[in-house]
């Protein structure tokens, strides 16, 4: 069977595909319209680029755009068989019959102000049997006699079988039901998502110094271990929920991102000890600039997470943005860009601040250009 080639499917980021997506399903669901008119969708990409994330990005999107409330039915096809798909047979009242009890999983609620999204993840690493019996799901949002709701997206996502995962190949007849996107790294899209998400900021930090360390992933390679976007966001739940002592945490971020990478992570978070007490920074203190290209980074993912722990205290905003002014010009101008990534609408808030207008009036055209 003819294996589903990558070169003619278009190939985005995460934010762009949360973009086009979203704008899709809010002007069916705006209009009245049914969600079949859409084809079921395929995400493609090696592990741990961000898939799954993806699919959360968009239920908050719908949400925000439409007022609905969006339910996301995460299925794992790889832990699936065809019977668990079509639910358990049983005979019919006169027991003249086998009827299927529906499964759980698609037991979802109909009504109109909600949005169900059924994702099925690791539908490529699923047996092909399992992928046929997602057929008449991806198609007709149905599941063998149980019909799916006329309020569910259906997404599908997998590893590619070149990634080396766990991945069988997708038969043509599937193929040809679903619209394939293949997901590809960004460290831009994955920035914006991370300063609003809440990652630790010495992992912003780190991964501006070294974008090429957001996606280690080798196919050819045999290590457990290794950088990916899922790994980044484990490795900041370490450091924000229980200490945020690199050196002290060393031992389980190389589990999860390997040795090598962890070693370089704990030399550069070193220079914390240089930086001055942010804090101050928001007071209006105006502590030394540091100086070198590391310190700089690490500076200003600690300014935007601290701009984003204290949003809401824009006079306070407004003296980091007087001291940011002192900066080297493209880390001024990446914190300004970072800071409008802090929430929706944000950038209308800063624009209310005569501090920004200024360094808009003088600086701004260094936004296009930032490192």
């Amino acid at each position: 069977m003819a294996d589903v080639k990558m070169t003619n499917i278009p190939s985005m980021n995460v934010n762009r595909m949360v973009e086009l997506l979203g704008d899709a399903y809010c002007t069916v669901l705006g209009r009245g319209q049914k969600l079949m008119l859409l084809p079921s969708v395929m995400l493609w990409g090696p592990p741990g680029i961000g898939k799954s994330q993806a699919i959360r990005q968009l239920a908050k999107r719908i949400e925000e755009d439409t007022g609905k409330r969006v339910v996301v039915t995460d299925v794992r096809l790889l832990l699936f068989n065809p019977i668990d798909l079509r639910g358990i047979p049983t005979a019919n009242e006169d027991k003249t019959l086998a009827v299927w009890l529906k499964p759980q999983i698609f037991q979802m609620d109909p009504d109109e102000n909600v949005v169900n999204i059924l994702f099925l993840d690791e539908l490529s690493a699923a047996p092909q049997s399992v992928q046929a019996a997602a057929y008449q799901i991806t198609l007709d949002r149905v599941v063998g006699e149980h019909k799916l709701p006329d309020n569910c997206i259906v997404i599908a996502a997998g590893n590619r079988t070149t990634d080396r995962s766990v991945a069988f190949k997708m038969p043509k007849a599937l193929a040809n039901r679903l619209m394939h996107i293949e997901v590809e790294g960004n460290f831009s899209a994955w920035k914006a998502w991370a300063i609003q998400s809440g990652i630790h900021p010495k992992v912003v930090g780190f991964l501006s110094f070294r974008q090429n360390y957001l996606m280690k992933f080798d196919a050819a390679s045999e290590e457990l271990a290794f950088a990916t976007p899922r790994a980044w966001e484990m490795v900041s739940n370490l450091l924000n929920h229980v200490s945020d002592d690199v050196d002290k945490m060393f031992p389980l971020i190389s589990g999860i991102i390997g040795s090598g990478t962890a070693v370089e992570l704990r030399t550069w978070a070193q220079i914390y000890e240089e930086l001055p007490a942010i804090e101050d920074i928001f007071d209006g203190k105006n502590p030394p600039m540091p100086k070198g290209t590391d310190a700089m980074y690490a500076l200003a993912s600690s300014m935007v997470a601290y701009a984003a722990e204290h949003r809401q205290e824009l006079a306070r905003l407004e003296k980091s943005i007087l001291y940011a002014d002192r900066m080297p010009p493209d880390f001024s101008a990446m914190l300004m860009k970072d800071y409008m990534y802090i929430e929706k609408g944000f950038k209308e808030k800063l624009l209310g601040l005569p501090a920004f207008s200024r360094w808009l009036s003088t600086k701004g055209r260094l936004l296009n250009g930032t490192v």
